[in-house]
């Protein structure tokens, strides 16, 4: 008796979680299809209907995939397709929501966000701060998109220090997320046992490959947040991190933006080389990274090392002197 009441309430519970990520794809279509409705850019008025069938089809095979990959019992990554799901969702409604509010209009391009913000008068600023925290958190627009609008605006010293406020807060954010929401997301997904004997083989490197990252201009800045709260990463590091490298990358491509233009094919080449030599560097680095780890790890205790000699002798020589004073 017992045994068929647990039987019975197990398969409640697939039920219940099959009907969950339905709901989830219906919502996820609802939400979509209302976004692109509204037909804000030409993309979407010439494509429409195409886009609706891409949209729902692709929703009924992941609905399916979900529901195999369940009854076959594979948990990793049926759970997997489920989060996949969760995020789909929180995307469609933020998308739906740009949409009817006619904001997509004023991300499109530099010139529109400017004209938007400045629209603003004296609470520009304010504004500016605010669309650059979400730029990092919610928002699917590029960190450099958002600091050319600011150099327009403001002159490319306010727009780094504007910027920099910004992107600093919602980077501190998307971390906290990251640590208190992602990592329990992963270990719901693959188990906490093998999550954390990957984490412990990789920590150390993540350091010096996230924070290199976080320095580079052409890098998801959300995304990299959130991965280094899953990270071997401590709030300390990253709090010392994300500063530096935020203060570094503001001012860097702020007073770039302003130096260097995009409408002749001087401004061109010099943006095409930068890439080159960003794209280069970080190659370089991801490949020789135990051996930059190992070298600046010998070179702090090598320092290590020569500190203590000396405050050594130091202390040898005070003691000597008093032995000869007495």
């Amino acid at each position: 008796m017992k045994r068929d009441r647990e039987s019975v309430i197990a398969l409640l519970k697939d039920v219940i979680s099959i009907l969950f990520a339905i709901l989830l794809g219906a919502l996820t279509l609802l939400f979509g299809v209302l976004g692109l409705g509204y037909k804000n850019l030409q993309f979407i008025a010439e494509y429409y209907e195409v886009l609706v069938w891409s949209l729902s089809a692709l929703i009924l095979v992941v609905l399916i995939l979900y529901i195999v990959l369940f009854l076959l019992k594979k948990q990793a990554w049926h759970r997997l397709i489920f989060c996949g799901l969760v995020c789909a969702l929180i995307f469609a409604a933020i998308f739906y929501a740009i949409c009817a509010t006619g904001f997509i209009n004023k991300i499109t391009s530099v010139e529109a966000l400017q004209e938007y913000i400045d629209g603003f008068g004296a609470w520009a600023v304010i504004i500016y701060i605010l669309f650059s925290y979400l730029q990092v958190v919610i928002l699917p627009v590029p960190g450099s998109a958002t600091v050319a609008a600011g150099v327009v605006l403001f002159g490319w010293l306010e727009s780094a220090l504007y910027s920099f406020i910004g992107i600093l807060l919602g980077s501190i954010t998307a971390f906290a997320i990251g640590r208190l929401v992602g990592y329990k997301a992963v270990c719901w997904i693959v188990g906490k046992d093998d999550l954390d004997k990957w984490l412990k083989k990789i920590r150390g490197k993540d350091y010096l490959i996230l924070s290199l990252m976080f320095l580079l201009p052409m890098f998801p800045d959300d995304i990299l947040c959130f991965i280094s709260g899953l990270s071997s990463m401590t709030w300390v590091y990253f709090l010392v991190m994300i500063v530096i490298t935020r203060l570094i990358s503001c001012f860097t491509v702020s007073l770039s933006l302003d130096l260097i233009p995009f409408n002749t094919w001087w401004g061109i080449l010099t943006w095409i080389i930068i890439v080159a030599l960003v794209v280069l560097a970080f190659y370089l680095v991801c490949k020789y990274s135990d051996k930059i780890d190992v070298f600046i790890k010998s070179r702090f205790k090598f320092m290590q090392k020569n500190t203590r000699g000396t405050r050594g002798a130091a202390g040898k020589n005070k003691k000597e002197k008093n032995k000869s004073s007495q």
